[in-house]
């Protein structure tokens, strides 16, 4: 109920557990699960604020950290008694993942990380790009706080990209709009404010890192970066651009997923 779960497909399939990003919702995925319901026990589910989730469920204690809705995962799975799961996992909830498996490594059997990014935030100190400054956070998570309908109408498009088919762009709006704006804001905080670098190394399960072109939330070099610092892991540079290619080119990312598996 806390996360609206809804599951498919042969029950003595191997779970697949899709995990969808900010401001999104398990619908993003409707495009993508159809190549894998014949064979694969597919669950869904929105994260707390998000489609039809239980909005009393938040708590400022629990889901102030990525840590907390790495918890949500993991009750899904044990509630589910799911086991070998491959968690996709979209942006932010790649992230999600790779603390799911770190901390219950036995449950899961791999992880599709699509457009992750461990630190959005530049390091000056070591080097490390994210593609953001403090002040293109600051500025970012100023204008949430102020105007978050109008942030969503303004950012949606260009997080997307594909700008010769705006129908995306709008499909993303309408997400964004469709999640409770006080959780939102506070999510994106949890979001953009995080720092999972040291985590990478500790995942112990494979992984498959799928990069889009022209991504202006994660660059090819965060991709790359996380390929570099997490072990037994696959980088496959897609020739979608933006950030959501599980609508902008769901055939190409299905057909990276089936190839990896």
């Amino acid at each position: 109920m806390r996360n609206a779960v809804t599951i498919s497909g042969p029950e003595s399939g191997r779970p697949m557990l899709f995990a969808h990003g900010y401001g999104c919702d398990q619908n993003m995925w409707r495009f993508v699960t159809p190549a894998f319901q014949d064979t694969h026990r597919i669950v869904l589910f929105d994260h707390v604020g998000s489609g039809r989730s239980d909005l009393s469920a938040y708590r400022d204690s629990r889901h102030g950290r990525l840590d907390g809705y790495a918890e949500d995962v993991l009750e899904i799975i044990r509630e589910h008694d799911l086991r070998d799961v491959i968690f996709v996992g979209h942006s932010v909830s790649a992230m999600i993942g790779v603390l799911a498996a770190i901390r219950e490594p036995e449950r899961f059997g791999g992880i599709v990380m699509i457009g992750p990014s461990p630190r959005y935030l530049n390091d000056d100190t070591d080097g490390y790009f994210g593609g953001f400054g403090a002040s293109d956070i600051e500025e970012m998570l100023e204008s949430l706080d102020s105007n978050y309908l109008g942030w969503s109408s303004a950012m949606a498009p260009v997080i997307m990209g594909n700008p010769e088919r705006p129908e995306l762009g709008a499909e993303l709006t309408n997400s964004f709009c469709r999640t409770d704006p006080e959780i939102a804001r506070k999510f994106a905080r949890v979001t953009f404010l995080s720092d999972n670098r040291t985590d990478l190394p500790n995942l112990r399960v494979p992984s498959l890192i799928l990069q889009c072109s022209d991504d202006v939330i994660a660059p090819e070099v965060v991709g790359e970066y996380v390929y570099k610092n997490t072990r037994d892991s696959t980088f496959v540079a897609l020739n979608a651009t933006g950030h959501c290619p599980n609508l902008s080119a769901p055939e190409e990312t299905v057909d990276a997923i089936k190839s990896w598996l």
